[in-house]
């Protein structure tokens, strides 16, 4: 038997970063069993979908390498629909659905009870098709449903407490339960992963598995991802779209590396492994049961670490669309003839090891392309006072007379400014770096002004002190 994954999310926004784990734990899956990876994109809600968001799928398969070309797809649901009716229709002419027309309100008239599932009110009236009947599955009165779960074990659920559930609208629209089914039977879906969340469904959609004479596919509930106050990780609440951690400067590896450990660890005491080694030893039957918390700090963390891995021309190729700007990503605040490759090469092995995500480069390296640094005014007003003012006269004195504009002398120079005010460095130039490049924090000081420049640098000193 070939293996067949699937991956069906629906194109109704931006894409969760939660869907995208579960297109990676589908995609790893494939790869080590010599699988197929299909993309099924469940478009039948008209009045949400758009095309940008089919677009941004796909975008965001490509960024972590679920790249077009090396999967089946994409297939669209709505060109299922007549195979949906079709099924509907089947059930209903062999007795294991039948029509409803009650309404909400109707069942809680009769049982008392706004929680309690369908009561089975016409379950025997024989209704025919009609406008506003729904179509109903009709459960087994007896037995369990259990469910071979690679995550869970075997849920068991007894079929008397699961309501006749509805498969098809009164419109004759079949319900999102029935068509999955339909499209997973079609494609030959082997194997179904995905969220826990979907696990009170599973029963409902074995039995209609069977029903329809196919025998169900191997499935497995991994655990939902939620926040610092374990609550789900929600769009209205949370950081969660995809794009806006790409567009923020995450990379796709370290994503990919973060997200596959949520539920799950690789061999020995590490968490930051090549892409390989996911692939050769992750295991779906290992995923914890339990929650798993989505730490930004965390991801953070990652994200620094695989950054400082970086070959310099990887870092620099990686940082371009922030220095230069996209369709996505804001234009940076020089002129786009300010910026110098050659100026930006001298100082990005110094912004490599501090920065977390890639668009903190911009606010790093700033001061090199603008005709004045942008100045951050809680820093200027802990910098220029006390004795900023003779610091800055001082020091613009000693680098004018420096013989080699270097890191060393200048930061010599600035040494003996400070040791004649019986000042440490650290306090010597704090006036003198936010003169220079805006802010209190940044690159190191010394290498930061050997490449911007003498007169660059004396004027920016001297413009600081004009302004106290």
């Amino acid at each position: 038997m070939t293996v067949r994954v699937r991956f069906a999310p629906s194109p109704t926004g931006l894409v969760h970063v939660g869907t995208i784990r579960s297109a990676l734990q589908n995609w790893v899956y494939a790869k080590q069993h010599n699988g197929v990876f299909v993309l099924r994109i469940e478009d039948t809600d008209a009045a949400r979908n758009r095309q940008e968001w089919i677009d941004g799928i796909l975008d965001a398969l490509d960024w972590v390498g679920i790249e077009r070309g090396s999967y089946e797809g994409p297939y669209f649901q709505s060109a299922y629909a007549p195979d949906h009716i079709a099924a509907a229709t089947r059930l209903y002419g062999e007795g294991k659905a039948y029509y409803c027309g009650c309404k909400r309100d109707d069942v809680i008239a009769r049982t008392g009870n706004q929680h309690s599932g369908y009561d089975g009110f016409c379950r025997d009236k024989d209704l025919g098709p009609g406008d506003g009947r729904a179509l109903r599955f009709r459960t087994p009165d007896e037995g369990e449903t259990v469910v071979e779960d690679l995550v869970r074990g075997k849920p068991t659920f007894e079929n008397k407490l699961i309501e006749d559930f509805v498969i098809a609208r009164g419109d004759g629209s079949p319900l999102f339960l029935l068509a999955n089914v339909v499209d997973d039977m079609t494609m030959g879906i082997t194997h179904v992963f995905r969220a826990e969340e979907h696990l009170p469904n599973t029963p409902k959609q074995q039995m209609l598995w069977e029903a329809l004479g196919h025998t169900p596919p191997v499935w497995g509930h991994v655990p939902v991802i939620v926040n610092e106050k374990r609550q789900k990780l929600s769009k209205r609440r949370d950081k969660v779209a995809l794009e806006s951690y790409r567009d923020e400067g995450y990379l796709a590896a370290a994503l990919k590396n973060y997200l596959m450990l949520l539920g799950w660890a690789p061999s020995g005491d590490r968490e930051i492994v090549p892409w390989q080694v996911i692939e050769d030893e992750y295991r779906i039957e290992e995923v914890n049961h339990a929650s798993a918390f989505f730490d930004i700090k965390k991801l953070r963390a990652f994200n620094g670490d695989y950054i400082r891995a970086l070959a310099p021309e990887e870092f620099a190729a990686c940082c371009a669309p922030w220095l230069q700007g996209t369709d996505t990503i804001a234009a940076p605040p020089w002129r786009p003839e300010a910026f110098d490759l050659q100026v930006f090469s001298a100082v990005a092995p110094l912004a490599q090891t501090r920065i977390a995500v890639l668009s903190e480069i911009v606010e790093y390296v700033d001061f090199l392309f603008l005709d004045e640094p942008v100045r951050d005014e809680a820093s200027w007003a802990k910098a220029m006072k006390g004795e900023a003012a003779e610091i800055l006269d001082a020091t613009a004195a000693a680098f004018e007379a420096l013989e080699t504009w270097a890191a060393e002398p200048l930061k010599a120079a600035l040494e003996e400014v400070g040791l004649a005010r019986e000042l440490k460095l650290g306090k010597t130039q704090a006036p003198v770096r936010v003169a220079v490049t805006g802010r209190t924090v940044g690159l190191p000081l010394f290498e930061s002004i050997e490449v911007l420049g003498r007169e660059r640098t004396l004027r920016r000193l001297l413009a600081a002190r004009a302004a106290l």
